[in-house]
C-alpha cells in the first residue's frame, strides 16, 4: 500500500515522486509513498465520474449490503489496522483500536440509512395533478481528511457518500495517509466497483485541494480541518458553486457548576481533554469552574493527571502519545509560554516530556485571563487551562466569547440549569454531564467559524443528496 488507489488499481504517479511518512513517537521513517499531483487527481476524478452512473443506479439495498461488508471487514481486522493508526499518528493502541471500531460503526449506520432515503408526495390544488419530491445522489464528491482521526474521519464521509449513491475521491492528510490506504485495501477486498472510492496520498495538500475544489466534475467537497484552510477551500469552491461540508476548528468550553458531581466532571474532563494527546476538534479547551468548587475540582483533577503515562503508543502503559509533528509542539509550547509570561500559574506539568521530541507532559494551569492567547486559540495539546467564575451568566458569556461553535460541555445536577445554559450556548453540540458525544447516530458539526453541515446521523446523508420536485399534470 505505497501507491495511490485509483479506479480500483494501485497506481504509481507518472512523475515517480515519493514522500516520506514518519512515526511521530520515534521520528523514524515508516515508508515512502507515491506522491500524487494534478495528473493523478484528474485521473481519480475521471474514474469517479465514470463510475457514478452505475453506482448511483444500484438499489439502496445493494449499496447497503456493500457498506455492511465494509463494516464487518473493519471489525474483523481491527487488530491488524489499529497498529497502522498508532504507527503513523502516535495515539495509544487502545485508542487506535477504538477508532477502527468507531469507523466500522459509520459504515454500519449508513448501510442502514441507505434504505431509508425517503421522498414525499405533496398535496396539490388540482385534482388532476400529483406532485412528488425525491432525493438523488449529488454526483462525484471529494473528501479532504485530517490526521487526528485518519480512519474515522474518512469513514464518516465515505459511508454517507456511498450510501447516498455518490462516488468519492479522498485526499488524506500528508502526515497520516496509511490509514486511508488501508481502507482502500478493505474496499478492494470487498470487491468494490472500480472508481467508486479513490485515495490520493500526497505531500502537497494545496495543489490537490485546488483541483478538487475547482474541477467541474466534483459536485460536493467535505473537509475536516482548520478554519483557515476551510476558508481557502470555500473561496476556491465558490465559482463552481459546489456543495460544501466544513467541519473546522473548535474552542470547546467545559463548565463545572457549583452543583456538579465533581468526580463525574473530573472523569469527563480527563476523557475529553487527553484523548489523542488533546489533539481533537472537540477537546475541552477552556475549563470554567465555579469558585466554590474550584479547589476541590483542581485537587481531584491534579491527582488524576499526575498518574497519566506519556510514551510510545505501543506500550500498554501509555495513556498519552506524541504530538503529531514539530509544528504542533511549537504551537503548544508557545501558548503555554505566553500564558506564563502574563502571570499564569503552572499547577502540574508545563514542559516537554523526556519520552521524546514530540511528547508534552500533561499540564494544568490557572490564574488565567482573556488577554492570553490560550483563552482564544485552539490548543490541540495536553494542556488544561482553568478559569474561575461566580455566576451562571458569567460562565455562559465567557463560554460564548469565541468565534468558534463546535462543541461545549456542562456539568450540573440542576435540570433547569442544564436546559437553560445548553440553550444559551452557541455551539452545534452540547454534552451535559457527558463528554463522549461522538456517535454514528448523532449529528456532528458546528456553527459560526466551526463550519457548517452535519456528519453522521440521519442528517448526514443530506449533504450528498439533491431534491427533485416533479409535478404530473392533466392526469384526468
Amino acid at each position: 500500500m505505497t501507491k495511490a488507489f485509483v479506479d480500483g488499481q494501485w497506481l504509481a504517479p507518472k512523475s515517480g515522486d515519493q514522500f516520506s511518512v514518519s512515526d511521530p513517537a520515534t521520528g523514524n521513517e515508516i515508508t515512502l509513498l507515491s506522491d500524487c499531483g494534478i495528473h493523478e487527481t484528474e485521473m481519480a476524478i475521471d474514474a469517479a465520474h465514470n463510475a457514478f452512473p452505475a453506482w448511483s443506479r444500484k438499489s439502496p439495498y445493494e449499496r447497503s449490503n456493500f457498506l455492511s461488508k465494509i463494516a464487518d471487514l473493519l471489525t474483523k481486522n481491527a487488530d491488524k489496522i489499529a497498529p497502522i493508526i498508532t504507527l503513523e499518528n502516535g495515539k495509544p493502541y487502545k485508542e487506535a483500536f477504538g477508532e477502527v471500531l468507531y469507523s466500522a460503526s459509520y459504515f454500519k449506520w449508513f448501510a442502514e440509512e441507505a434504505v431509508r432515503i425517503y421522498g414525499d408526495t405533496i398535496p396539490t390544488r388540482s385534482a388532476s395533478s400529483k406532485a412528488t419530491a425525491t432525493k438523488h445522489p449529488i454526483g462525484v464528491c471529494a473528501a479532504i481528511t485530517p490526521w487526528n482521526f485518519p480512519l474515522a474521519m474518512l469513514a464518516r464521509k465515505a459511508g454517507a457518500a456511498l450510501a447516498a449513491g455518490c462516488t468519492l475521491v479522498a485526499k488524506p492528510a500528508e502526515d497520516t495517509p496509511l490509514s486511508a490506504l488501508t481502507l482502500a485495501k478493505i474496499f478492494e477486498e470487498a470487491d468494490l466497483t472500480n472508481g467508486v472510492f479513490n485515495v490520493l496520498p500526497a505531500s502537497s495538500p494545496v495543489e490537490i485541494g485546488k483541483v478538487l475544489t475547482t474541477h467541474p466534475k466534483i459536485k460536493k467537497v467535505s473537509f475536516t480541518g482548520s478554519t483557515d484552510v476551510g476558508r481557502i477551500l470555500y473561496t476556491q469552491s465558490a465559482p463552481s458553486l459546489k456543495k460544501l461540508s466544513l467541519e473546522l476548528g473548535g474552542n470547546a468550553p467545559f463548565i463545572v457548576f457549583e452543583s456538579a458531581d465533581i468526580d463525574l466532571a473530573v472523569k469527563g474532563l480527563m476523557q475529553a481533554k487527553f484523548r489523542n494527546a488533546g489533539q481533537t476538534c472537540i477537546c475541552a479547551n477552556r475549563i470554567f469552574v465555579h469558585k466554590n468548587v474550584r479547589d476541590k475540582f483542581v485537587s481531584k483533577l491534579s491527582e488524576k493527571v499526575s498518574k497519566l503515562k506519556v510514551g510510545n503508543g505501543f506500550s500498554e502503559e501509555t495513556m498519552i502519545g506524541p504530538l503529531i509533528n514539530s509544528a504542533a509542539m511549537k504551537k503548544v509550547s508557545s501558548l503555554l509560554e505566553d500564558a506564563v509570561s502574563k502571570n499564569a500559574n503552572i499547577i502540574t506539568g508545563g514542559q516537554k516530556s523526556p519520552a521524546g521530541d514530540l511528547f508534552f507532559s500533561p499540564t494544568i494551569i490557572s490564574n488565567l485571563n482573556s488577554d492570553m492567547e490560550i483563552a482564544r486559540e485552539e490548543i490541540f495539546g495536553p494542556i488544561i487551562p482553568i478559569f474561575e467564575f461566580d455566576a451562571e451568566q458569567e460562565a455562559t458569556i465567557a463560554a460564548n466569547a469565541t468565534d468558534y461553535g463546535l462543541a461545549a460541555y456542562i456539568y450540573t445536577e440542576q435540570l433547569s440549569q442544564a436546559w437553560r445554559v445548553s440553550d444559551a450556548l452557541e455551539f452545534g453540540m452540547v454534552g451535559i454531564n457527558e463528554t463522549q458525544i461522538s456517535d454514528a447516530a448523532a449529528p456532528f458539526g458546528g456553527i459560526n467559524q466551526s463550519g457548517f453541515g452535519r456528519e453522521g446521523s440521519k442528517y448526514g446523508l443530506d449533504d450528498y443528496l439533491e431534491i427533485k420536485y416533479r409535478l404530473f399534470g392533466n392526469l384526468r
